[in-house]
């Protein structure tokens, strides 16, 4: 799944709907904690990969957040240790240190059963958030496949290449698909990781930088699905060079273009 920073415009209070902060009230680790202040707002003193975590249940149910487009966590001033954002253990998306907002795009994943949120840290720090919050659409994607097989990586021993020829259509804003299965056999591969670079270079897809670590990694989760929103700069480079792509534990079978269609707005 792709993520980029994000300015809120506007205000929004809890009474809205959409701005989830009363909703975290627990972490997952004894030794970690948080206060909430008079505005709403949270500091979080994390502990690497504990958690600060949110029921997002009603009546005891899961809720159902098909008609949102995504969800973002921002951040009172930049984070100093890489983030991440997890629905419901299968959703996720890295944010690397210096961000002010992390967000998860939905853009066509199931998201009809979501019961829980979580905040996590890398390292040792105090997160200090300002807002997690909802935004309202629907976005409607249309597909076109690039690549299929079946491309095992293990520990970074297989990629695959997408030529060049098949972003002739691509246009910013527009999004790559990976469609996959984390490779779960090993239990001590604990996390699973991509690595996109224009084909025979060594830099790095542009859309999803803010998810990348020091080596140019994208950490990804369980859900089967990552994406990626391209640039121009990605646009011009992936119609020079193509792409190459392989990683840690991960099993690739197809990857698509995503172009969007329309986007119906809901009404509050």
């Amino acid at each position: 799944m792709a993520s980029i920073m994000l300015v809120a415009c506007g205000s929004q209070t809890e009474e809205d709907g959409l701005t989830l902060n009363s909703k975290f009230d627990g972490t997952w680790n004894i030794h970690e904690s948080f206060e909430r202040n008079s505005d709403g707002s949270i500091v979080y003193h994390a502990i690497p990969w504990g958690g600060l975590v949110g029921s997002m249940r009603e009546r005891n149910l899961p809720v159902d957040w098909s008609k949102y487009e995504s969800l973002s966590v921002e951040f009172t001033e930049p984070t100093t240790v890489g983030t991440q954002l997890m629905i419901s253990n299968k959703l996720r998306v890295f944010g690397k240190p210096g961000i002010t907002t992390v967000t998860c795009y939905f853009d066509g994943q199931d998201v009809s059963q979501v019961d829980e949120v979580a905040i996590q840290s890398a390292d040792s720090s105090t997160l200090k958030i300002k807002r997690v919050y909802l935004t309202p659409g629907s976005t409607v994607w249309t597909s076109t496949p690039l690549w299929e097989g079946n491309c095992v990586f293990g520990n970074w021993e297989n990629g695959f290449i997408v030529d060049k020829e098949k972003f002739l259509e691509a246009e910013p804003g527009d999004k790559l698909e990976f469609i996959y299965e984390a490779d779960t056999s090993d239990p001590n591969v604990q996390y699973w990781q991509f690595k996109t670079i224009y084909n025979g270079t060594d830099k790095t897809l542009e859309g999803n930088a803010d998810q990348l670590n020091e080596w140019g990694c994208c950490s990804v989760g369980e859900s089967g699905v990552l994406r990626i929103r391209l640039t121009a700069t990605d646009i011009k480079e992936l119609r020079k060079y193509g792409m190459f792509v392989n990683g840690y534990y991960n099993n690739v079978s197809k990857v698509n273009l995503l172009k969007k269609g329309y986007t119906q707005k809901e009404t509050y």
